[in-house]
């Protein structure tokens, strides 16, 4: 295939993926974009593999192979409570293979320059060959991508593997917070760029493989420090962190269109980060830097009795009220329950009555969770409404549903200062004349803070699994 051809098709790609990213932000629009990110994905490979120098046909075959039966078995064994979780892990598999593909170019680099002083350039193929005709200020700016693909690549890997055992339940939900962590975290920062310009200096691949274990413990510490209920926006920011070493594999492999798939998945997965720290009132700086999480003032007691309702009573609220706002979290995820939600929805607007969702920005455990989970479920996109669209209409909503969701509508957020969550913006659901709480049992859920909400006057505990309790309710409410 000619230099030409595959400058071409690496275009095309190129706006295949922007086409994606931008048809993402719209649900009517996301099944679509996701056809173009195939598309381009599909083009890319092809136009790598058949570029000139590349060998290996058979291997390659087999590799895509292998990759492509563990996508589709993975894709179709996975359910939609494991997303994030499955996120995370194709995350630790980017970081991997950028500290593989730098190791490796350090020995591709070794094998040009004894090449090159040998005199047997010419006997040189791939890789090596074009590292061979680079000059020596070229060598080191190819030292610098590979050290910083290394150390962003192990940082992502690490991060990742303890991202997946939080989301999945294997780890703690909760932050470790060790003595001094800050400052073992600019300690090890320290020690890989001693390494990195020891490197530079020709010290030889050691420091390399120095650099990936180091930055590899900074990444587990980083996302240990980080408690379970800001899991959503540690996901994000992995994804940055993924697209960054793609980025700078792109560098060392001179490959245009992984430097802009880098630059575009880590700005992207950048800027969500921001808006989620936005959504929850968290710094984005001490996001990345593992800096929040447990470092919080005691929180006040909360005193009270939680009620119970049966499905009978909150049948006969709904069937009295005129407006109703759904307010659907992970515990709705994990039961299932979307195609019952879908239904109540739907024999609520028979009767005339107003209903809509109300959409946290971290609600679930991935951004836009409940979006897809509501889009699978066939729920109008027009009634599901983000936080800001919303909020401000609660005080003249007669009922709310709340269906396993937690912090997102913490009146501690607001009232609290000693709270966890203190300062973070939160549905206000507890401004609604009535409402009513989907919920397992007593507990305090996944990140542990207890909720005020659940004793105040007006709510009422629905206790139950999520999906059984909404079969019931609609068995009281007939077509």
């Amino acid at each position: 295939m000619s230099i030409g051809l595959i400058s071409a098709a690496y275009v095309v790609a190129a706006i295949l993926f922007i086409l994606a990213l931008g048809g993402l932000s719209n649900q009517e629009k996301a099944k679509r974009a996701i056809y173009y990110g195939i598309a381009g994905m599909a083009l890319a490979v092809g136009a790598t593999i058949g570029a000139k120098g590349v060998g290996n046909f058979g291997i390659l075959v087999i590799m895509v192979a292998i990759g492509g039966v563990i996508g589709w078995f993975v894709a179709n064994r996975v359910q939609m409570t494991q997303m994030p979780e499955l996120v995370a892990g194709f995350h630790s598999l980017v970081g991997l293979a950028a500290v593989f593909i730098g190791i490796n170019a350090d020995l591709e680099m070794n094998a040009a320059l004894t090449a090159k002083e040998a005199g047997t350039v010419d006997q040189l193929a791939g890789f090596a060959a074009t590292i061979a005709k680079k000059s020596p200020v070229e060598i080191n700016i190819l030292k610098v991508e590979l050290f910083l693909g290394i150390l962003i690549g192990a940082i992502t890997f690490t991060g990742s593997i303890i991202a997946y055992g939080k989301l999945a339940g294997k780890l703690s939900s909760a932050a470790l917070t060790i003595p001094f962590r800050h400052q073992l975290n600019l300690l090890g920062f320290i020690a890989c760029f001693v390494l990195g310009w020891l490197y530079l200096e020709g010290a030889g691949l050691w420091t390399m493989l120095a650099v990936a274990v180091i930055s590899g413990l900074i990444g587990c510490h980083l996302i240990m420090a980080i408690g379970g209920a800001d899991m959503p926006v540690v996901v994000s920011m992995l994804n940055s962190y993924s697209g960054w070493a793609a980025a700078a594999i792109g560098f060392t492999l001179g490959n245009d269109l992984l430097i802009v798939t880098g630059a575009l998945v880590g700005s992207s997965g950048a800027i969500l980060s921001y808006i989620m720290c936005k959504g929850m009132n968290r710094s984005f700086v001490s996001v990345i830097l593992g800096g929040w999480g447990g470092e919080t003032t005691t929180a006040q007691a909360v005193e009270g009795e939680q009620i119970a309702i049966d499905a009978d009573g909150v049948a006969a609220s709904l069937e009295d009220a005129d407006s109703v706002i759904i307010v659907p979290g992970y515990g709705m995820a994990v039961a299932q329950a979307q195609q019952s939600v879908s239904e109540l929805t739907r024999r609520l607007r028979a009767k005339g009555k107003t209903v809509r969702f109300g959409i946290h920005p971290v609600a679930g455990r991935l951004p836009g969770h409940m979006n897809v989970l509501l889009a699978e479920a066939k729920v109008p996109y027009d009634i599901v409404l983000e936080m800001d669209e919303i909020n401000d209409d609660f005080p003249e909503t007669d009922v709310v549903i709340v269906i396993g969701s937690n912090d997102i509508v913490n009146p501690a957020a607001q009232d609290d200062p000693g709270s966890p969550i203190a300062g973070m913006p939160v549905l206000e659901v507890w401004k609604a004349k009535q409402v009513f709480v989907s919920k397992r049992g007593q507990g305090t859920g996944y990140s542990g803070i207890e909720n005020p909400l659940f004793f105040k006057d007006n709510t009422r505990m629905f206790f139950g699994d999520a999906k059984a309790s909404l079969d019931q309710l609609l068995g009281l409410m007939p077509n």
